[in-house]
């Protein structure tokens, strides 16, 4: 069962990632159609990541204490509830700000518990093969949702609704191996109800100098990838603007879907390095993006978004590796969270971006991010070097 029932959990949790990265494609729509500025649809990023980072916090604890499998169908349920929400609101910002909002409280439910649950039904793999299945579970949602999403907006009929009911109906699809799907944490006896002891000293440790400054990264690279990017050339697209909004939003999770098999490879051959390998080809991936920024070049943004994917997609099974081998059992949603809420910090990147560059030029201020991951890469390379491996936690 080990080897096969994580497979029940994986079609809820890539609906899950697919509804909560859809929206991305939809954001030039919603500029063309309904009038918004790029401040108030990056700012629905914003509004995501106000549901995600503190749903994160809340549902580790609450999937240690209680179980996998209420918190993820949770997650489903919500985001279906998101979806509905959004179909409904295209006319009016803050009726989208609620569906968003709801989104993210769907993705912190699934990704928290669901990560935490395959790695449970995968007892018996190595740390890196279980963290590999969680993370490009995700990535697929991350990629089809914008990929099938964006596709609808540009040729299909009713762009504004379509893309939420087709995510809503495979939703309620993938509930179906999810019901079947083998609980591996029971809930606790209401008289057992207590806090988990401390996390240990070594593993805090090695959280905050390896795994804290390389997670933001993670959907850094994704948000410059499909939403920085896109807006960066938007005069140049034209009436193709959603569907390169598209392409890069698939050429980049496909990149960080590719290269995440050889993760575990670039660790072995680096010893153990690979973080700061992710970041360096994040630093590159920057560099175009300002590159992007400074020509206007659409065809420049595919390489800068394939290379930022890739720095995605060493990130994030790096940083969930190092985070399933250090956390102890009655730790390891709760200390996945914490992982989780960081990498989405990465999303405020485009509204930030945006916000400054009514004052800053938009090439420096991609320099300036290219030199702020190269001082996180130094750190983690740091941290490396000073502190040891916590020995690895066995649920």
């Amino acid at each position: 069962m080990g080897e096969r029932g994580w497979w029940r959990v994986a079609p809820a949790l890539l609906m899950v990632a697919w509804g909560g990265n859809h929206f991305s494609p939809l954001l030039l729509l919603y500029r063309q159609q309904q009038g918004y500025t790029q401040v108030e649809v990056d700012l629905l990023f914003a509004v995501y990541i106000v549901g995600i980072i503190p749903g994160f916090l809340v549902v580790g604890p609450l999937s240690d204490r209680f179980g996998r499998k209420p918190v993820v169908g949770a997650g489903l349920v919500l985001g279906c509830l998101g979806s509905v929400v959004l179909a409904l609101g295209a006319t009016a910002l803050p009726v989208l700000a609620v569906g968003r909002f709801v989104s993210g409280v769907s993705v912190a439910a699934a990704m928290v518990a669901g990560s935490s649950w395959i790695k449970e039904l995968s007892a018996g793999v190595a740390a890196p093969a279980a963290a590999r299945r969680a993370s490009l579970t995700l990535t697929a949602g991350f990629g089809l949702g914008p990929a099938v999403s964006g596709s609808i907006a540009q040729w299909g009929p009713a762009p504004t609704v379509l893309p939420y009911v087709v995510h809503a109906v495979l939703s309620v699809a993938a509930a179906v191996p999810f019901v079947l799907a083998r609980e591996t944490r029971a809930p606790r006896e209401p008289g057992a109800l207590r806090r988990p002891g401390p996390v240990p000293r070594a593993v805090r440790q090695r959280f905050t100098r390896v795994v804290a400054p390389a997670a933001p990264w993670v959907f850094g690279c994704a948000a410059v990838a499909f939403a920085t990017i896109p807006s960066l050339v938007a005069s140049r697209t034209g009436g193709g603007a959603i569907a390169y909004a598209t392409l890069l939003a698939v050429v980049g999770l496909a990149a960080g879907a590719a290269v995440q098999p050889f993760a575990a490879r670039i660790g072995a051959a680096t010893g153990g390095r690979q973080l700061v390998v992710g970041l360096s080809v994040a630093v590159v991936g920057m560099l175009l993006a300002a590159l992007v920024a400074l020509n206007g070049s659409p065809l420049l943004g595919v390489p800068a978004a394939l290379v930022l994917g890739a720095g995605y997609g060493v990130c994030i099974v790096s940083g969930l590796t190092e985070v399933q081998r250090m956390a102890p059992a009655e730790h390891l949603a709760a200390l996945t969270a914490v992982y989780y809420a960081l990498t989405y910090l990465g999303f405020l990147l485009p509204v930030l971006l945006a916000a400054l560059a009514a004052v800053v030029p938009e090439p420096v201020l991609l320099i300036l991010l290219a030199v702020v991951v190269a001082a996180c890469l130094a750190a983690v390379a740091r941290g490396l070097r000073g502190g040891s491996r916590p020995a690895d936690a066995r649920a």
